[in-house]
């Protein structure tokens, strides 16, 4: 009899160690959420300086912050520390030109994480080689992890205080899921504290939704907002639940041979960092990041479909652009720009975005639209060189950014022909 429960109690161990592991797993993959309503502690929250009432989050005026953007080892040769400025605008810093109020051509951009050019340096950004290629001041009003719905908000609030004669509004084609978020947690699983306002389609009118949080310490207790966050977030539903992780643990990690993957390359890294050198035969940083880049598909299919049954809110969105622009006489640019996870899927299956740039293109006279990836087809195919090598990952690097401004500015040249 001892025998056979000596037998059972090994068996269960076994089965706890694996139902912990495998939660700790789960726990790092980008593609799984382990928890509705993490933690929120006041030292995380002190750390939130771009809280913003009406926007959720804002970059702040008068800053400059030096960010590591990846993993490295100690004494490694790797260019990995960039700086981000801000002005008294909080417009990202233009070294190439001071503003100049009596300039005779004035430009602003407006968008998300690859308006504001992450992971690059101030002297790296497209707004810097365009102003060089323009010769005037090009503000940088881009906000990490905006939708085209808060970049349309920020410009609305900017721009009476720095109007310009040409507003760019540059965004990837993640806008469509962001635009029908509240809180980022229910489709970018761990993203905690961006809480945000949207926009829904009323009787065919755009309707705005104020963000549940007035204030920051209110994100200490955002269960208390479940409801509304439950309600108003269309990916609670659609992303969040299906990809909730339940018991047992052990059968949702090992559902997916990639999840064991990216937990193996994960564990790499963090056997070189303690060992302080890279282990030959393998590179950890690239090899995860190719999968999280798999990890990622089902989530750009995602949002392939979101645009076929939301492309209504995002037209809408766009004629409020168009409108505003008519409303302050400036000329209006709508560009698409890609990530890296949109960048490798498209390159086998076209945009996700389907015939929205054209469409616009008839719909609205006075918009100029650009389809950034037309521009940027590397010869050999390699669609990866066209991003930074080692961080984050997925942001232009400053050699794209360079043919982007003179995409720019062939445009704002054109418009001026025109007038």
């Amino acid at each position: 009899m001892l025998p056979f429960v000596a037998i059972a109690l090994a068996v269960v161990g076994v089965a706890v160690v694996l139902e912990v592991v495998s939660y700790r797993a789960l726990e790092r993959l980008p593609s799984v959420a382990t928890e509705e309503f993490p933690e929120i502690d006041r030292e995380l929250l002190g750390k939130f300086s771009s809280f913003d009432p009406e926007l959720g989050w804002c970059p702040q005026p008068n800053r400059e912050k030096q960010k590591d953007t990846g993993d490295h080892l100690p004494g490694e040769e790797v260019r990995s520390v960039v700086t981000y400025s801000t002005d008294e605008y909080a417009s990202r810093v233009c070294p190439a030109k001071e503003r100049d109020p009596d300039a005779d051509l004035t430009v602003s951009t407006y968008g998300d994480s690859y308006c504001f050019c992450r992971e690059v340096d101030d002297d790296e950004t497209f707004q810097h080689y365009l102003a060089q290629e323009l010769d005037t001041h090009v503000a940088n009003y881009g906000g990490g992890n905006y939708g085209l719905d808060q970049a349309l908000l920020r410009l609305k609030r900017q721009y009476p205080e720095d109007p310009t004669d040409h507003v760019c509004m540059v965004v990837t084609a993640s806008s469509i899921a962001r635009i029908l978020s509240v809180w980022k947690h229910y489709q970018e699983f761990g993203n905690i504290l961006a809480v945000k306002p949207r926009y829904v389609l009323a009787d065919g009118e755009l309707e705005r939704l104020e963000s549940p949080v007035d204030e920051k310490e209110e994100l200490l207790d955002l269960e208390s907002k479940a409801d509304f966050l439950r309600e108003y977030d269309f990916h609670y539903d659609h992303w969040f639940e299906p990809h909730f992780a339940t018991r047992p643990y052990t059968a949702d990690f090992l559902a997916k041979n990639e999840h064991v993957r990216y937990a193996a390359y994960t564990a790499g890294k963090g056997l070189e960092r303690r060992l302080g050198r890279s282990i030959p035969g393998i590179d950890f940083d690239l090899a995860q990041t190719q999968s999280a880049l798999r990890l990622e598909r089902p989530r750009v299919r995602y949002h392939e479909r979101l645009f076929d049954t939301h492309e209504a809110l995002f037209d809408a969105l766009i004629a409020e652009f168009v409108d505003y622009a008519d409303e302050q006489g400036f000329e209006p640019t709508f560009v698409m720009v890609q990530q890296l996870r949109y960048a490798t899927y498209e390159a086998e299956h076209g945009p996700i975005y389907g015939d929205l740039l054209e469409r616009l293109d008839k719909r609205y006279e006075g918009l100029t639209t650009i389809d950034m990836a037309t521009h940027l087809s590397p010869d050999d195919g390699d669609v990866e060189s066209l991003y930074v090598e080692r961080g984050e990952g997925g942001h232009y690097s400053p050699e794209t950014n360079a043919e982007i401004a003179q995409v720019l500015a062939e445009t704002v040249d054109r418009r001026a022909i025109v007038e």
